[in-house]
């Protein structure tokens, strides 16, 4: 179970999910039982049904970021950027260069062009907003960037959202499905992530207010969803795997309904693989938290003996990925790759903007 290639399966290409569904709570829901492997089909809307009065339900509101641009470098040629460091920079030094609010910030930033550009090039993009290569190590670009006001306003107006690569987008297009809308959770509010923790997708304000009445307790946590979760696991053994940190924020309040449902014997429900590497990682032995911020690099794999989380909402994961391997881990590589097989047999969508599952 460590090796990599125990983690692939065939997809067909037709069962990646380009779009959202129509709406949001009307995707489909695999239902999974970690004991027995037997699955269920259902609506999400139908996880109302599935979860308990005393469930405590965690949420990430980390905000996706428009954080890709699309400019020209100053020899004419095309570049494309994205902002790694957006949410971790700006938390980290608030009132320094790495201001949002100022008109000069420094990120560090992926560059994508036909020859890389070197420190000192210059970057131009819509609306007067400039950029200069300022360093460049390990595949990542220190980037200042400048323009005459607000940068954060500035980037919301001409940045796009980081969608995968195996999401396709024909830019002149893009109306047809507004993804500034789409690939963000209703509950968005903590500006910072480069990638949408999808599990909150299916989310909406309606369903979240009637599982509030029913008397599940929803509670949100911050992880800043970075540059890792587009990185393939490269080694052959996956434990030899280095994950790259995200910044997390656990409020005290958060922190103490979690703690009193672990005391009480409730359970802690995660949607999402972020929130579940987030407890898991902010917790002690025996699954309890404290309200704390920090980076978080916690790899779960199988044999990973699971503290805090008893349940989870999860989306479909690619072939080969850390996620495939967390959630492997909390029900077992066999019982999940099976139940991946009924999705396919029941033409399930995959990936970010693909159905969910519920794993308990």
């Amino acid at each position: 179970m460590f090796s990599l290639t125990d983690y692939t399966y065939d997809l067909p290409e037709d069962w990646i999910a380009q779009k959202p569904a129509d709406n949001r709570d009307r995707s489909k829901l695999l239902h999974l039982s970690r004991e027995t492997g037997k699955c269920s089909h259902h609506t999400f809307s139908d996880i109302y049904d599935l979860l308990s009065p005393s469930d405590v339900l965690v949420i990430n509101n980390t905000e996706v970021i428009p954080g890709r641009l699309f400019g020209k470098k100053d020899t004419g040629g095309k570049a494309e950027v994205l902002i790694l460091d957006y949410g971790n920079r700006c938390k980290a030094n608030p009132s320094g260069p790495g201001d949002k609010k100022n008109g000069n910030v420094t990120y560090n930033c992926l560059i994508k062009a036909s020859k890389r550009p070197r420190p000192g090039a210059l970057l131009f993009f819509d609306q007067g907003l400039k950029a200069e290569i300022t360093d460049f190590n390990d595949g990542i670009h220190t980037v200042k960037f400048s323009c005459d006001d607000n940068f954060e306003n500035l980037l919301y107006q001409v940045g796009n959202m980081p969608l995968p690569p195996y999401i396709k987008r024909n830019l002149s297009q893009n109306e047809a499905c507004n993804d500034k809308i789409s690939y963000q959770t209703v509950y968005a509010s903590q500006k910072g992530a480069i990638a949408a923790p999808t599990a909150g997708l299916h989310f909406s304000e309606k369903l979240l207010e009637k599982i509030k009445s029913k008397g599940v307790k929803v509670v949100a946590i911050t992880l800043h969803v970075g540059y890792g979760t587009f990185l393939p696991v490269r080694v052959s053994d996956i434990r030899d795997h280095q994950m790259h940190s995200e910044w997390y924020s656990i409020p005290g309040g958060s922190a103490d309904i979690i703690n009193h449902a672990k005391a009480d014997g409730s359970r802690v429900v995660a949607v999402g693989t972020t929130c579940v590497r987030t407890l898991e990682y902010a917790s002690d032995d025996n699954g309890y938290l404290i309200n704390d911020s920090g980076n978080c690099d916690l790899f779960i794999y199988p044999g990973y003996r699971f503290k805090a989380v008893d349940a989870m909402i999860t989306n479909f994961h690619l072939p080969e990925s850390t996620l495939l391997m967390l959630v492997s881990a909390f029900a077992g590589r066999e019982k999940i790759l099976e139940a991946y097989q009924k999705a396919i047999d029941k033409k399930y969508r995959f990936y970010s903007y693909g159905d969910a599952m519920f794993i308990e």
